[in-house]
Formats: structure tokens, C-alpha cells, sequence
């Protein structure tokens, strides 16, 4: 009999164990915090946020499973076993929602909908275009994976002049790629800035003031992808300095985010709690059992995190 920890808060645990324990009556899921349970017994983990050096405790870890395409919430943790698998949770469901999230964003901004939602508050009928036509508007994507990839295309399929920076040059037809070293270039084309990186110890606070002065004036953010990529007292500065004309939050250094933030009332911005992806307990179910028999089998799984790269 299988033993999976399940380490999430324990008022969500049925969202998980529901749905696994349908799947496979044979499992055992513990959920911690809730269960008393032997740490020796323990062979699997599901969790997004474990408590730093827990998953070093548990001596027959074979694999560990995130609830996210994140594992930042892991990678932070500087005692986690390293010879044990850590799989990210990725699906096209997932992938499709996020990239729905941003083309939608985008398109907000680009046909102005905020100052007509204003105008329709007032009773005011004004009519006007665009203030760039959609081929003139140059779009900007950090990090090119699997939802960049998606998302550049979609944009690029609506008529946008689309671009995207990543470690290694892609081949996106019709989409301008940069490398690492190009970072400088593609911000000062990139009208429209979406952030879809990994967060890792070189991203970690790459939307900041400098990074913002490169773009051109009047740009626009958008960060679908960690919190802590965002030095929100500078994205404060340059949309007060009037520099960025502003910006869509879907993540944020602290979740949720406290009342008393001051983006939740910064002009220009637009606040949402975390819901561009959300993982479906079903599909993750699914995943988890399919990646514990793979496991089981000594096979390889396309969706383990190299530790090296940190994603």
C-alpha cells in the first residue's frame, strides 16, 4: 500500500484526497497538521509551500509532487532532499487558463476598456480607437516555456507585433526571440511587458526600477507569473512618475494580499488574487498517480525539475 502525504492546509485537504482516494481506494493519505503518521512511512508528498525542512525528515521519500507549475515554494527550502524527484504540476488546461489570463489582460489595455468602464459610470458616450494600432503595438514576453510559447502565439494571431526573452533563443514563427544578453533591446521594443519567467534566484526581482526606465515611456506590465519577480514599491514609483501608464497583478510578495496594500487602490492598476491558473483537483489527481507509477516503474518523467536551472 502507497502512503501520500499530503502537506497543504488541512481545510483543503478533501479538494486532493477526494478525488485520489476515487481514483486509487488503496492509497494512503495522511494529511499533515491533521493525522498522526510515521515520517518512515511516508513514500510520496503532495504539497505547493512544505515548511522548510520537513521533506528531509521523511527518510523513504521517493518523489514529491507540487500543486503548481511553481516549485519555488520547494526550491526555497535549503534542506530538501535533493535525490528525491520533485514534479511540477502541468497540464494544457493550466497552461490554456494562463495564457487565456494575459491575452485578455492585454487586450484590456490595448482597446482602453478601463476608461470606457469610467465613462459609462458618468453616462458619457466617447467614442475612440486605440491609441496604437494592434500591428504597431509591440508586445514583450519574459520567459518563453510552455504558456510563453502559447501566449506569444495567441497575441500573434490577433495581429500584434509579438517578442520574447529566455535563456536560449526559440523558433516561433513570427515571433522575435532575445537571448539573455539582449534583455536591454527587447524592453526598449516592448510596449507591452508580460512576465511569464520561473522564479529563480536571477529572476526573483527582475520587474524593478531599472528594468521599468528601459521600457518605453507609457509601457504597460503584466505579471502572471511569481510575486516576489515584482519590487512593488518601484512599479509604485514608475507608475506615479508616470513612466509605465500601468499595470495587471494576478501574484504578489505577500498573498492574499493585505487590505491596507497600496496597489489595491494605485491608479492604473488592476488586482487579481491569484486566479490566472488554478489547478483542477481532478487533473491533479490524475497527474499524481500517473507520475507514482512512473515512478514505481523507473521511468522518466518529462515533468521533473532540474535542480540546476531551478524550474
Amino acid at each position: 500500500m502507497t502512503t501520500l502525504l499530503l502537506l497543504v492546509p488541512v481545510n483543503w485537504s478533501p479538494l486532493w484526497a477526494v478525488p485520489l482516494s476515487e481514483f486509487d481506494s488503496t492509497l494512503k493519505l495522511p494529511v499533515h497538521g491533521r493525522d498522526e503518521y510515521a515520517p518512515e512511512d511516508i513514500e510520496y508528498v503532495l504539497s505547493f509551500r512544505p515548511p522548510p525542512g520537513l521533506l528531509a525528515t521523511l527518510p523513504n521519500l521517493k518523489g514529491v509532487f507540487s500543486l503548481g507549475a511553481g516549485v519555488d515554494g520547494f526550491m526555497s527550502d535549503p534542506d530538501y532532499p535533493k535525490r528525491v524527484p520533485l514534479l511540477r504540476f502541468g497540464s494544457k488546461a493550466l497552461t490554456n487558463e494562463v495564457a487565456q489570463y494575459v491575452v485578455f489582460h492585454t487586450l484590456l489595455h490595448h482597446r482602453q476598456q478601463r476608461e470606457f468602464d469610467e465613462y459609462q459610470k458618468k453616462h458619457e458616450w466617447r467614442q475612440r480607437m486605440p491609441n496604437r494600432r494592434t500591428a504597431e503595438t509591440r508586445i514583450g514576453i519574459l520567459g518563453l516555456g510552455e504558456i510563453g510559447q502559447l501566449a506569444a502565439e495567441r497575441l500573434r494571431d490577433l495581429g500584434f507585433a509579438v517578442a520574447g526573452w529566455s535563456q536560449t533563443r526559440k523558433n516561433i514563427p513570427s515571433v522575435e526571440s532575445f537571448t539573455h544578453d539582449e534583455l536591454k533591446v527587447f524592453l526598449a521594443r516592448t510596449d507591452i511587458l508580460i512576465c511569464l519567467l520561473p522564479l529563480t534566484p536571477e529572476t526573483k526581482s527582475i520587474l524593478n526600477a531599472e528594468l521599468f526606465v528601459s521600457l518605453p515611456l507609457g509601457a504597460y506590465v503584466i505579471n502572471a507569473a511569481r510575486g516576489a519577480h515584482l519590487v512593488e514599491a518601484d512599479l509604485i514609483a514608475a507608475l506615479n512618475a508616470r513612466h509605465l501608464s500601468g499595470a495587471s497583478l494576478d501574484v504578489f510578495e505577500q498573498e492574499p494580499l493585505p487590505p491596507d496594500n497600496p496597489l489595491w487602490s494605485q491608479p492604473g492598476v488592476t488586482v487579481t488574487p491569484h486566479v490566472a491558473g488554478l489547478t483542477d483537483p481532478r487533473e491533479a489527481a490524475r497527474s499524481v498517480l500517473d507520475g507514482i507509477a512512473k515512478l514505481e516503474r523507473g521511468e522518466k518523467l518529462e515533468n521533473a525539475v532540474d535542480f540546476a536551472k531551478g524550474y
